[in-house]
């Protein structure tokens, strides 16, 4: 049986978030639903969830001595890694010593944070299905595993990074160094090392929400949501939806990929496993241990949406993974470089019925920042993708006009 406590009580039931983005906030909405006290901690001031959670830090989480010293303060029940960008053998040493439970476990934030602990884990360890792969520490190593058998056309990205930041396809030789450059500059932490991945001809790429939670024995059960597809530009998503139509094998060779992964990761929650599926043939590409940009469409889509599943999941408490109607999400950029920008056409956007918007209130823009979201229902998705993008299309980011 699992209790929870009262928020800022001796009782209380703490939960932290490490990194506390617009996924952080739905995250910790979710836990403030169910009475936990939530402690959001990031890198910059202000960001989406320390503005909803009960307590909020800001520091260098790649600094251990930083991190060690926070959680040793608040002492939260459960440490929740939201980002890459975190001083994971820290945690590997708080767990050590009984001093914090990380979510899923201080080891799986360890082998995800990088593309090179989760790809020799998935191929090499576990040998699952992948694209042929190469790690290169310079711009040289880069040109010789491309000469030497991965070919083109190739894609490159930073061994640290997210929402594909510094990601790029190579399609020729002239490409390489513009590439090269491009991925050092798009990491999360700069150590100069990259995966060069040859490119799979596959028909359609979804992510696979799995989730680990305590079934009513008290043993722990895989459940899997619809497969969820979306479309990227430059590496980053820019719309899903929900349920991506698969054939029964198909779906099923992905199922059980993504049982093989989150079995060894082990612990409890919401893990976005990412797959290439051409046929019936399933190819592993990325995992997080955490809910994942792609299912910001099951805020409409499911019964309970991935945050919900992750809030019960890492409290052990029981999960429903139901699809509710077919669904989908646009993404709605910045467009400008600028801080506190005001948005437009809300009203408009607000009025396309069967459709919701999320606004992250990030507190400064960039242009092709994530500033917030349209989710959609349907009775196809297709439907729903269409009606999404109109809610998206209607708002409209700018610099704020600020009378002195």
């Amino acid at each position: 049986m699992t209790t929870l406590g009262t928020p800022l009580s001796p009782s209380a039931t703490r939960v932290m978030l490490l990194g506390s983005g617009e996924l952080g906030k739905e995250v910790l909405i979710a836990l403030q639903r169910l009475g936990v006290e939530t402690i959001a901690v990031d890198r910059y001031a202000d960001s989406p969830g320390q503005q909803v959670a009960h307590h909020a830090h800001t520091i260098d989480m790649s600094d251990p001595e930083q991190l060690k010293a926070l959680i040793q303060s608040c002492k939260p029940h459960l440490v929740v890694p939201e980002i890459e960008a975190i001083a994971t053998p820290a945690l590997e040493e708080l767990e050590a010593a009984g001093q914090a439970r990380v979510i899923p476990t201080a080891r799986a934030a360890r082998l995800t944070m990088d593309r090179e602990g989760i790809r020799r884990l998935a191929a090499e360890s576990l040998g699952l299905p992948t694209s042929p792969y190469r790690f290169c520490n310079s711009l040289e190593e880069l040109r010789r595993a491309i000469a030497e058998g991965i070919g083109y056309p190739c894609i490159v990205k930073p061994v640290m990074s997210s929402s594909g930041k510094g990601q790029s396809r190579i399609d020729s030789e002239e490409d390489i160094e513009g590439a090269w450059n491009y991925a050092m500059s798009g990491g999360r932490v700069s150590h100069g090392r990259i995966i060069v991945e040859g490119f799979v001809d596959f028909d359609y790429e979804i992510t696979l929400l799995t989730v680990r939670a305590r079934d009513e024995d008290g043993t722990v059960g895989t459940h899997f949501c619809e497969p969820i597809g979306h479309r990227q530009e430059a590496g980053d998503y820019v719309e899903s939806w929900q349920p991506q139509p698969m054939a029964e094998l198909a779906l099923r060779n992905a199922q059980e990929v993504a049982r093989k992964v989150t079995d060894d990761l082990g612990g409890l929650g919401v893990f976005g496993v990412e797959l290439f599926v051409k046929g019936d043939q399933v190819w592993f590409s990325e995992v997080s241990p955490r809910p994942h940009d792609t299912g910001l469409v099951t805020m409409i889509s499911q019964w309970q949406s991935e945050f919900e599943l992750h809030a019960r999941a890492i409290l052990g408490l029981p999960v429903d993974t139901r699809l509710r109607a077919p669904g989908a999400s646009a993404v709605i950029y910045g467009g400008v470089d600028a801080q506190g920008v005001v948005f437009d056409g809300v009203d408009a956007a607000l009025r396309i019925p069967q459709s919701e918007l999320r606004l992250f209130g990030k507190p400064e823009s960039f242009v092709k920042r994530r500033m917030g979201v349209a989710v959609a229902y349907d009775e196809t998705t297709d439907a729903a993708r269409g009606r999404a993008r109109r809610v998206a299309d209607c708002v409209k980011v700018r610099q704020a006009d600020i009378q002195s």
